[in-house]
């Protein structure tokens, strides 16, 4: 049931206290839960009660305190409360990339629209989603505890500049390096990838 009141209790507390550290959602486990109407759009925006949230501090704000719990839902939550909220396909976007390095040697960051900056490796793995309907593959990143980024269309385009063919798991396959490992997309064939490396 949706609660028209503040959506979290105790966030300028949290905001004095962290800085700019994460606060340690995982240890908070407060007995009082319900749901809320915030939701986070495909395109990565935060709205309440349908209309947007305009206050980039706001959003930052909350995206500190996002937890994505084994029942595979989102929730806010604080010392006080944990607050359920709806999150169209993934929490975060990818709006930046930087690269460095080539080959086996490059490593791609990624900085997200709340700000969260990584780089793609063992701990924040890339994995690739084809698109039912249309075929395309969709990026992702994890940025931090189960909580992804799908990396926005134009750094996809980026990204796909800084893509090579490599012989992986018994096949050519196209993707990128990062973090000292190779991500495959898709078989090379699929896409029409001729370039080896």
């Amino acid at each position: 049931m949706t609660d028209q009141t503040t959506p979290v209790r105790g966030l300028s507390d949290i905001d004095e206290l962290t800085g700019k550290r994460l606060p340690p959602v995982h240890t908070w486990h407060p007995d009082h839960c319900r749901d809320i109407d915030i939701r986070i759009d495909s395109d990565g925006a935060w709205h309440y009660m349908g209309s947007p949230i305009t206050r980039k501090r706001m959003v930052r704000l909350f995206s500190t305190i996002l937890r994505r719990d084994d029942d595979e839902r989102y929730y806010l939550v604080s010392p006080v409360e944990k607050c359920g909220i709806a999150v169209d396909d993934v929490p975060f976007v990818a709006i930046e990339m930087q690269v460095s390095g080539s080959g086996p040697e490059q490593d791609l960051g990624f900085v997200t629209n709340v700000g969260d900056e990584v780089i793609a490796d063992a701990s924040h793995p890339l994995r690739f989603i084809a698109n039912r309907e249309s075929g395309a593959y969709v990026p992702y990143v994890l940025v931090r505890d189960r909580l992804d980024a799908r990396i926005s269309r134009s750094v996809y385009y980026d990204l796909i500049e800084h893509g090579c063919v490599h012989h992986h798991d018994g096949a050519d396959r196209f993707g990128v390096w990062s973090g000292g490992r190779f991500w495959p997309m898709a078989l090379a064939a699929e896409i029409g990838a001729e370039t080896a490396s």
